[in-house]
């Protein structure tokens, strides 16, 4: 699933996808998870300004759901974009 967000002047591009690694180590019981790999580009562009990033759940886990990643990855995002791209208030 890949979802695309207008953020402050940023396209926020969101990629959930399974993660079957993690089912390796977990119980089999527990199912697999979702990661979201998030690229942060200036609007209008297609240039990303980082590297792809990729995000799990607390721990490094996966996310249960699609769901969940989606708005995970959506909103370390916007505190990428707010930390380091927001100009302080004067």
């Amino acid at each position: 699933m890949t979802q695309t967000f207008e953020y402050q002047g940023f396209t926020i591009v969101v990629d959930v996808e399974a993660d079957f690694g993690w089912e390796r180590i977990a119980s089999l019981t527990q199912g697999t998870g979702f990661v979201s790999t998030v690229r942060i580009l200036r609007a209008g562009t297609a240039l990303a300004l980082f590297s792809p990033l990729r995000f799990g759940d607390d721990g490094g886990r996966p996310f249960a759901t699609e769901a969940d990643a989606l708005i995970g990855g959506y909103s370390a995002a916007q505190k990428i974009v707010d930390d380091l791209f927001s100009q302080p208030p004067h």
